[in-house]
This record gives structure tokens, sequence and C-alpha cells, in this order.
């Protein structure tokens, strides 16, 4: 049975503490691929909520002090209840407070999943990347070794998004090389994927790596039939499509059109 069917037979809660920018888009984006979002930061309930939940899901896009502390909360929360915490480190790098902020929540929590551009990833552990905005810049180094380093360093799965996604755990690593350039131009749909990751976790048991490789790359098949429904519409279309095929898209259309490579190693 696929990750894909296990999510929409569980309906698997997903708490989101997320940024103002997409927190709508988030929570439509669970709701059409067959999750529950709850989006709540209020600190006298997140840790409630994080330990009845399937995964908990922390952005830092719109930083302030008061969601930090709903972050450290959930995910202690969501530590002593064993249940899966994925970091979208969004924009970490383009500043120092974001930087910091960042390293405070992988020493103060254990994360199971760190997903994010690859300058992101890099500046989450230490390395240089050039950075502009929330979006990586220009660089040569090696994605695959950067994700590995990152992943046996911070002990979790760690995805780094781009032309190509790499998927590690640091021993095993897979390359997906589905999605669509047009999901760059639609605020959000990274923040969207980290919360899909987080509902494939919740329906994984455990099969962290396996379950985050096939959510991205059903996002991405998902991506790919909504930009060539909507090749002569615009963004506007594309993002309206990519919600519904977020809830169309089958296990079989998904295993027809699924392109993963798992790296020898």
């Amino acid at each position: 049975m696929s990750f894909l069917t296990k999510v929409r037979e569980n309906n698997p809660l997903v708490h989101n503490i997320t940024n103002i920018v997409v927190a709508n888009f988030s929570a439509n984006g669970l709701l059409a691929l067959g999750a529950s979002p709850f989006m709540a930061d209020a600190h006298e309930e997140v840790a409630d909520i994080a330990a009845m939940s399937g995964a908990v899901v922390l952005n830092i896009g719109t930083l302030n002090d008061y969601a930090i502390e709903s972050m450290l909360l959930a995910g202690k929360a969501a530590n002593r209840h064993n249940v899966p915490v994925v970091l979208d480190p969004v924009g970490a790098g383009a500043t120092a407070y974001r930087t910091e902020v960042t390293h405070k929540l992988v020493s103060q929590m254990q994360i199971t999943a760190l997903r994010g551009n690859v300058a992101e990833v890099a500046h989450v552990v230490g390395e240089r990347w050039s950075i502009k905005g929330v979006d990586a810049g220009a660089g040569d180094g090696d994605v695959v070794a950067l994700a590995v380093q990152a992943a046996l360093k911070l002990k979790c799965v760690v995805i780094i998004t781009g032309k190509e996604d790499v998927i590690t755990n640091g021993r095993i690593t897979y390359v997906v090389s589905n999605g669509h350039p047009v999901l760059t131009r639609v605020t959000g749909t990274g923040c969207l994927l980290s919360a899909v990751v987080g509902a494939f976790l919740a329906a994984s048991g455990g099969a962290w790596l396996e379950a985050a490789a096939e959510a991205l790359s059903f996002y991405g098949v998902a991506a790919e039939i909504a930009a060539n429904r909507t090749r002569q519409q615009g963004v506007g279309s594309f993002q309206t499509e990519f919600l519904n095929q977020l809830a169309l898209v089958t296990p079989e259309v998904y295993a027809e059109r699924s392109r993963v490579q798992r790296l020898e190693q």
C-alpha cells in the first residue's frame, strides 16, 4: 500500500505553526490531499495539539518571538509523544536572526525531517551558500554531499528541494525528478510541500525516508499535471488546478509518473 493511500485512509491531523503568507494555502492543500490541518500557535494549547497530532510542521517564514516560543513548546511536546516534526527553515542564512532561530530550534528538539532549499539547509548546519531573500542563490557545491552531511549531523531526514530533490537519512539517498518550474512562481508552494511531507510522515509508521521521498515525488506529479492542464492560462489557474490535482492524483497515476532514483553510496 502506498503512503498516499494511507494518508487518504487515515486522514492524519497535521499541526502547523506556519507563516501568515501561506496559512490558508497550506490548510487547503492538506485538505485536498486528504489530511486534516490544524493551524494553531497559542502558547496555551500548542503542546496539547502537538501531542494529539500525527505530525507537527514548523515554518519560520514570518518570525517573531511569540511564534518561536510556540514552536519550541510544540516541538518538545511532539518529541515527548513520538510525533514526527518537520522543520522548514525559510530564509535561514538571509539574516543573522533567522539563522540563530533555526539553530535554536534544532538544538532544543529532535526534528524528524528538515525541508528547505540548498542555501537554507547549508546555513542550518553552518555551511556557506549564497542566498537571496528566501531563495537559494547560485552555488556550485555538491548538493547530495551537503544533504548527507546535514542528515548525519542532525540525525534526521534531510530534504533539499530544487530542480531535482534530494532526500536522505545520511545512509540512503533518493533523488526525485518530478516537478515543474511554475511552482516557483506561486508563493507558498515550498511551505505547503513541508506540510505535505508532514502528512506523509504521519501515515508512514516510522518509515520516514521512504514516506518523504514519495511525498516529494507525488507533489511533483501533481504539479506536472496541473501545469500541463493550465499551460495557456497562467499561474492563478495553475494554483487552483494544483490543489485539484493534490486531491485527484491516484496511487496508480502516481506510480506511472513517479521518477525516483535511489543512489548507491
